[in-house]
């Protein structure tokens, strides 16, 4: 893969548009970023939970918070490298003239890739998958292809972003967000399809990007951009290298960011956060730095920005050092998971605490039950209704549904995704108030 290939100012939906002029395509990039930033998609994701439930009287992170830190983080990954092969060589401008622009992409891909999360965090997608493999959407398996089924049964927030990005909703103009190739490939984690995702040993086969309904425009993209196809059924290609640096905002913004919420909720005394981040912050005069400062948050806080610091910079240095590894798609690895020790060691040490402390604290797994509940609850209701459609009561749940989701297709997998479009949509808040209202747990008001 070559630089001058994988990045592209060509919009999906409108690729008659061509840029002559560099100066031209490079604000195309900012564009992305704006578009997504002004989206209602994105503004959702406020009320998505990223780990603890919302709301609450004491700030913690939502998916929004959490993808404009990203981006940030992202940002600075590609400025970083960027001014790495400036440096090298000073007339690369004229070799790559949009090479400049990869802090913008990466940013505007860090700030679409939880785009697809349903609401109650990873438990959504889970939910979802239950109703198929144990719920009543089980009948369904005979009416769709083995593809489409692996679609349903594993449902996968990256293929669903990917879908939000590309697909033409009723009503909202074709080409939906119209973003570059370049920042559309960008959040493509793992490029390939549901039948190929689940190889634990490959990167980017881990999971899935895209479902059956996307697959011929990824391959669309994937051809603009010069990405190598591995093999085409199930269809797979290696990553774009830029996928590597939002992965990493990701990695280094969750593994840090949830320690100073756990703090913030008690869940984590101060002094276990400082002795996980301290070893993370390169500088042996912290702790007096430190000790000069009374407040416990704005102790968290300076932990926190000078462990990001040193992560950046790491991450940066092995992207730049393994460039031609990530050119030719052969780096089987996420970026933190090699940088050099002892910070390896100490991000593993953070995972870890993680998961025991955190991601199984009771009001983190309470939610994850609610998700089951709410979001299976929902579909049970919704897809027979569409499917169907039959009673009076199943039309009266399909006048609930935008407009904007309905399709025109008779096709069982087509209205499917019609109802998960929907749901996969909906904030916390909002698929608990409509799950009580459904199923007569509470009375709407007239309003």
């Amino acid at each position: 893969m070559n630089w001058d290939q994988l990045l592209s100012a060509k919009r999906w939906g409108s690729e008659h548009k061509t840029y002559d002029n560099p100066q031209d395509a490079r604000s195309e990039f900012q564009r992305d970023y704006d578009r997504i930033i002004f989206s209602s998609p994105f503004r959702r994701l406020q009320n998505k939970t990223q780990v603890f439930p919302l709301p609450g009287s004491i700030f913690v992170h939502n998916r929004l918070t959490h993808s404009l830190e990203v981006a940030s983080v992202g940002k600075s990954l590609g400025r970083e490298h960027y001014n790495k092969l400036r440096k090298d060589d000073p007339t690369i401008d004229d070799k790559f003239p949009l090479l400049s622009e990869i802090g913008n992409i990466v940013a505007a891909a860090c700030l679409a890739h939880d785009l697809g999360n349903p609401a109650f965090g990873h438990s959504g997608e889970s939910a979802i998958s239950h109703y198929f493999t144990d719920g009543d959407g089980r009948k369904y398996q005979s009416e769709v292809t083995e593809q489409q089924w692996k679609d349903l049964t594993t449902f996968e927030g990256n293929a669903n972003a990917l879908r939000i990005l590309t697909h033409p909703y009723a009503g909202k103009g074709y080409g939906s967000f119209a973003l570059t190739y370049s920042t559309i490939a960008a959040i493509a984690k793992y490029p390939c399809s549901a039948l190929a995702g689940g190889d634990k040993k490959q990167i980017h086969l881990k999971k899935y990007g895209f479902f059956q309904s996307e697959e011929q425009g990824f391959e669309k993209i994937a051809t603009e951009l010069g990405l190598i196809k591995m093999q085409d059924d199930p269809l797979i290609y290696k990553r774009h290298p830029l996928v590597y640096l939002v992965e990493a905002a990701d990695d280094i913004c969750y593994n840090i960011i949830d320690l100073e919420d756990a703090q913030r909720l008690k869940i984590l005394s101060y002094q276990e956060v400082e002795d996980l981040l301290l070893p993370l912050c390169n500088d042996p005069k912290m702790p007096a730095r430190l000790a000069a400062i009374e407040d416990i948050d704005a102790k968290v806080g300076y932990l926190r920005a000078r462990s990001i610091s040193t992560l950046v910079q790491q991450c940066s240095d092995l992207f730049y050092k393994e460039q031609e590894a990530f050119l030719t798609g052969d780096f089987n690895a996420a970026l933190i998971d090699r940088i050099d020790e002892p910070y390896r060691s100490t991000m593993k040490t953070i995972g870890d605490l993680s998961v025991k402390k955190i991601y199984n604290y009771s009001s983190v797994v309470q939610i994850e039950v609610a998700g089951y509940k709410v979001m299976g609850g929902l579909l049970e209701e919704f897809i027979p209704a569409y499917l169907s459609n039959q009673s009076k009561y199943h039309k009266k749940l399909v006048e609930l549904i935008p407009k904007q989701f309905l399709t025109t297709s008779t096709d069982t997998y087509a209205k499917i995704q019609t109802i998960l479009d929907f749901v996969s949509g909906m904030t916390d808040l909002y698929a608990v108030e409509l799950f009580r209202k459904i199923k007569g747990i509470s009375f709407p008001s007239i309003s």
